[in-house]
C-alpha cells in the first residue's frame, strides 16, 4: 500500500509516494496553521509577560522611571533578542515589578495576557508569579490573587462567550489556573512584604527565612484556593539554583503536597541533574521547569555518584516512566544558558530520543520577546518532529496541565482539544498534518 505524501521542505511542497506512514515525515507548518492549533503554556510568568505599550503606560500613571519611553528603546536596552547573562536577562523585571504594585494593574495585565494567548489559539494557561513581590500594607495576599484571577477569567469568559465554535462545542473553551511561585532567595529591596518579612526574622540566618516565606506563601495559597475558589492550581519554585537546592524547601513542597495542590519546580536550568531528582525526590514534583542540564552528567558534584552515566539514564527512565512532564522554554533558554549555541543542541532533541513526556512553553513572553505560536515554529524548524509526535507534543500540554476542575471534567476537555485536533487534520492540510491518500 503506498501512501502520497504532501509537505514542506525548504520552503517548497514536495509530494512522494512512500510505503510507509506519513507520521514519520518531519514537520513543517504554515504559519496560520500553527495558529489554529491548539496549544498550551503551562510556564507562563505574568511578570514576564506584559505588553511593553502596557508597561509604558503603567509606568507613566505609577511614576516608574523607565530606560525608555518607547517600545523600540525598550527592546534596545532592556528586552533584548540576546543577552549577555542571566542577569541581564532578569534585569528587566525590576521594571515589570514595580508596576504591578495595585489590584486594577494586576487585572489589567492578566487580562491582556489571556487575551494575547487566546489570539494565538493557546486553549489554555497557568500563569505563574511570586505574589510576595506584590503584597504590601495596601495590598495582602488574597487580594493580589484575586485580582490576577479577575482579569483571566474576565478574558476567558469573554472570548468563549463570543467564539461560534466553543458556544456550539466543536472546539475547546479556553481555560486557566494559576501558580504561586516562591523565591529561592531575595533581598529586602525586592519588595516590601520581603522587608518586613526580614525585620520580623532579623536573627534568623538569609537560607532559613528564605525558607519560611516559602513556607507561609503554601499556607496562604491553599487557604485562598480553598475558601476562595481561586483557582490556584500549582505550587512552584523559582529562582537561583545554585546554592539554593530544593530540597531547603522541603517544608513548603510537603504542605502543598498533603493538602493536594500539584506540584512544579524550576529544575535543571541553571543547575545539573542533583537538583531534578531532588525536586522529584524531595518537592514531589509533577513537572520541572526547564530541565535543561538532565542529560549534563559533567555537572553531577556528589562524590557519592560513581557512575554519572548511569545516574543519567536511570534518572531520566524514571521521569519517562513516571510521565514527569517537562516544560521546555526554548527562545528562554537559548538567551540565559551560555552553552547552548543554537536551538538544535538543546537537551529538548534529547528529551524526544528519550520518549519524556515534554511541553513547549514561552517562559516570558515579554523578556524573550516571544509567543507559543513562535516556539512552535523553533521547535518544528530545528529538531525533526513528526506528524505523530506533534500532536503528541501539544496534547500532552493538556494531560500533564494542573486544570482546575475534577478529574472527569479534565478528561472531557482534553478529549474535545483532541477532537478538535484531529478536525483539523480533516479540513486544513490534511497532508501536512498526517493525512493521506490511500
Amino acid at each position: 500500500m503506498a501512501i502520497v505524501i504532501h509537505f514542506v521542505c525548504q520552503g517548497e511542497w514536495v509530494t512522494i509516494n512512500a510505503p510507509f506512514s506519513p507520521i514519520e515525515v518531519p514537520m513543517k507548518l504554515p504559519a496560520d496553521l500553527i495558529r489554529l492549533l491548539p496549544k498550551t503554556d503551562v510556564h507562563l510568568h505574568l511578570d514576564g509577560s506584559l505588553r511593553p505599550e502596557t508597561l509604558i503606560d503603567l509606568a507613566r500613571q505609577h511614576r516608574v522611571q523607565l530606560p525608555s519611553d518607547t517600545v523600540d528603546g525598550l527592546f534596545e536596552l532592556v528586552f533584548k533578542e540576546k543577552y549577555a547573562s542571566l542577569t541581564e536577562y532578569l534585569h528587566g523585571f525590576q521594571y515589570t515589578v514595580a508596576v504591578l504594585q495595585n489590584p486594577e494593574s494586576l487585572e489589567r495585565v492578566a487580562y491582556e495576557l489571556m487575551e494575547d494567548n487566546i489570539l494565538e489559539g493557546v486553549r489554555y494557561i497557568e500563569v505563574r508569579f511570586a505574589p510576595h513581590l506584590h503584597v504590601h500594607p495596601g495590598l495582602g495576599f488574597q487580594e493580589v490573587l484575586q485580582a490576577v484571577d479577575r482579569g483571566l477569567a474576565r478574558a476567558a469568559a469573554h472570548y468563549n462567550s463570543r467564539s461560534e465554535g466553543v458556544r456550539s462545542g466543536r472546539e475547546p473553551r479556553f481555560a486557566y489556573g494559576i501558580i504561586a511561585c516562591a523565591m529561592r532567595k531575595f533581598e529586602p529591596v525586592y519588595s516590601e512584604f520581603y522587608r518586613r518579612f526580614f525585620e520580623l526574622h532579623s536573627y534568623s540566618p538569609p537560607k532559613q527565612v528564605f525558607q519560611l516565606a516559602a513556607v507561609e506563601l503554601a499556607r496562604a495559597v491553599v487557604d485562598i484556593r480553598d475558601r476562595c475558589g481561586v483557582p490556584i492550581v500549582g505550587f512552584d519554585l523559582a529562582g537561583d539554583e545554585f546554592g539554593y537546592p530544593a530540597v531547603d524547601f522541603k517544608d513548603a513542597y510537603d504542605f502543598v503536597h498533603r493538602n493536594f495542590m500539584k506540584k512544579t519546580v524550576h529544575a535543571g536550568e541553571a543547575y545539573g541533574p542533583e537538583s531534578i531528582f531532588q525536586a522529584i525526590t524531595e518537592c514531589h514534583a509533577d513537572r520541572i521547569g526547564h530541565g535543561s542540564f538532565l542529560f549534563s552528567d559533567d555537572m553531577i558534584r556528589s562524590p557519592e555518584i560513581a557512575d554519572r552515566r548511569d545516574y543519567v539514564n536511570r534518572l531520566s527512565q524514571y521521569i519517562a516512566d513516571r510521565r514527569i512532564t517537562i516544560e521546555v522554554c526554548l527562545s528562554s533558554n537559548l538567551q540565559t544558558n551560555p552553552q547552548i549555541h543554537n536551538l538544535a543542541e538543546h537537551s529538548f532533541g534529547q528529551m524526544r530520543a528519550s520518549n519524556l513526556s515534554c511541553t513547549l512553553c514561552t517562559d516570558n513572553r515579554l523578556v524573550s520577546r516571544t509567543t507559543m505560536c513562535r516556539e512552535l515554529g523553533l521547535a518544528l524548524e530545528h529538531f525533526p518532529i513528526t506528524a505523530k509526535e506533534l500532536k503528541d507534543l501539544l496534547v500532552y500540554g493538556f494531560k500533564r496541565s494542573f486544570y482546575p476542575g475534577p478529574y472527569e471534567e479534565k478528561r472531557r476537555y482534553v478529549r474535545s482539544v483532541i477532537n478538535y485536533y484531529e478536525e483539523l487534520q480533516r479540513q486544513h492540510l490534511p497532508e501536512t498534518l498526517g493525512g493521506g491518500e490511500v
